[in-house]
Parts: structure tokens; sequence; C-alpha cells
């Protein structure tokens, strides 16, 4: 594996014009991040992974300051993938000056985590923006346990980049959990309280599926949910997964939360 500092180093090695899969990551890699890495190796001939925590997208600074770092043992693990180029730069290497770190979002897109992290997919987007004009890779990985953020960039991306986005499943760990680099930051009963939240919303969600009136019943999830200890709810919400209106059937519904463990920020949708 080549790991490159320098995007400009990394454009003059790696031939772009080739068949070059792209999964930009923020470190902390797990088996979600595998998942990805693991679809780019099937369809494309070589794989380029980025690890950057990317500043513009974290709205308050203390979740930035304590977002999870271990770029050794991210190395061993992409190592061991056989991944082919890993670029790891700097601030400046991204953005040169401000006026790049954001781009801004239309007001209905202004919903869920949109709405309670100002500034984050608007960061989101800039980051990706400088990646896809800095480099030109064929195909882009996501997962889908950030739903909303998939949605966003295929929307940003679509007439202008020539790139296919490919989503993948969220992959979940023990008790339904949906795996985070935040896991990490939570203890054995932290964990415990997630898959209980985790299993709740799945069976509310089964039993929307047989009858769409059972969404009557997400007050009595709520209740349940903020009535955990250390637990409690940013947003619980349906949408319809496609345009995330709030005009859904029981055939294109997700369920989305936020919801901080114990001050740990998580988010899923099913």
């Amino acid at each position: 594996m080549i790991i490159f500092k320098s995007i400009n180093t990394l454009n003059k090695e790696v031939n772009f014009k080739a068949n070059i899969g792209f999964v930009p990551t923020m470190g902390a890699l797990h088996k979600g991040h595998i998942s990805l890495i693991k679809s780019s190796k099937k369809i494309c001939k070589k794989t380029l992974v980025s690890i950057f925590i990317n500043p513009s997208q974290f709205n308050k600074a203390n979740d930035f300051k304590n977002y999870p770092k271990n770029l050794k043992k991210d190395i061993a693990i992409l190592k061991k993938l056989k991944v082919d180029y890993l670029l790891a730069p700097k601030v400046k290497e991204i953005y040169r000056n401000k006026k790049n770190s954001k781009i801004k979002l239309k007001k209905k897109d202004k919903v869920m985590c949109a709405l309670y992290r100002p500034g984050h997919f608007e960061g989101v987007l800039a980051v990706i923006n400088q990646f896809l004009i800095k480099i030109k890779p064929k195909h882009i990985f996501f997962g889908e346990k950030d739903y909303q953020q998939l949605l966003l960039i295929k929307k940003f991306v679509k007439n202008k980049f020539k790139i296919t986005i490919h989503n993948c499943p969220t992959i979940r760990g023990k008790g339904n959990i949906a795996l985070s680099s935040r896991n990490v930051l939570l203890s054995n009963t932290d964990i415990k309280k997630s898959a209980y939240i985790a299993n709740l919303i799945l069976n509310f969600k089964r039993n929307m599926k047989r009858d769409i009136l059972f969404k009557k019943h997400l007050k009595n999830i709520i209740y349940k949910i903020n009535n955990i200890k250390k637990i409690k709810i940013e947003y619980l919400e349906i949408r319809n997964k496609i345009n995330l209106s709030k005009n859904y059937n029981r055939n294109n519904f997700k369920i989305f939360i936020a919801y901080y463990n114990n001050k740990v920020r998580l988010i899923d949708n099913y």
C-alpha cells in the first residue's frame, strides 16, 4: 500500500483515468468501513481510501477533539485488506481558504441531522466537493448508516461530477447495533442500552410493515427510550426513504433516530 499525504503527489503517481474506487473515511476503521473497501475491491481494479477528520463538519469543538483516532491501527487494517492507496492529508491540503469549507444547504433539506447539527452537512458536502475536484476517481462508496448524508451527496454530485456512487448496507454488530466509529466511546452498559433501542425500533418497523397505522405508537417508543437512564432522543422520525418527506407508505418508509447515549451522539435508520 502506498501512503500519500500530498494530493499533488497522489495525482502524479496514480492514473485516475483507470478504474479506481474511492472510500472516504474519518478513520477509526471498523467492519462497516471494511465492507465498503471490499465492495470497491470487487468492482474496481484499484482502491483509494482517505483518512481525514474533517473539521468543517463538526458543529461542536469538543466533538471534533474527542473523535476517535488511531492511524497506526487503521494503516494495519488497510494493509491487511491489500488496499492500493491511502490518502491522509492535512487540513491545508483540502481547504485553501474558509470559503471552500462550507456548501450551503437548501431550506427544504434542513431536517433531522441537518436541523440539529447546523453546519454539519455543509461541511460534509464541502469536503466531498474538494476531494472530487482534486482527485477524479470513477467510483465512490458510502454506507447507508449515514442515510441522510448519502442522499444529500447523491443530489449534490448528480450533475457536477462524472462518478458512480455506490451505497452499501449498514453493518450491524452484536444486538443489532449499527457499527460506528463512536461506538468505541461506549461502555458495556451503554452498548446494552443501544441494543435495546435498536431492537425496539426494529420490532416497531416490523409492525408498521404489517399495518402502516401502527405508526400511531411512535410516541410510546419515544417515551420508552427517553425513560432509559442517560439516554436522550434528539429526534425519532418516520420519513419517505426516497426524498425524506413525511409523505410515505408501507413500502417506502424509513425510521430515523439520533440520540445521546451517556453523552455520545449516535444515529441510525431502519
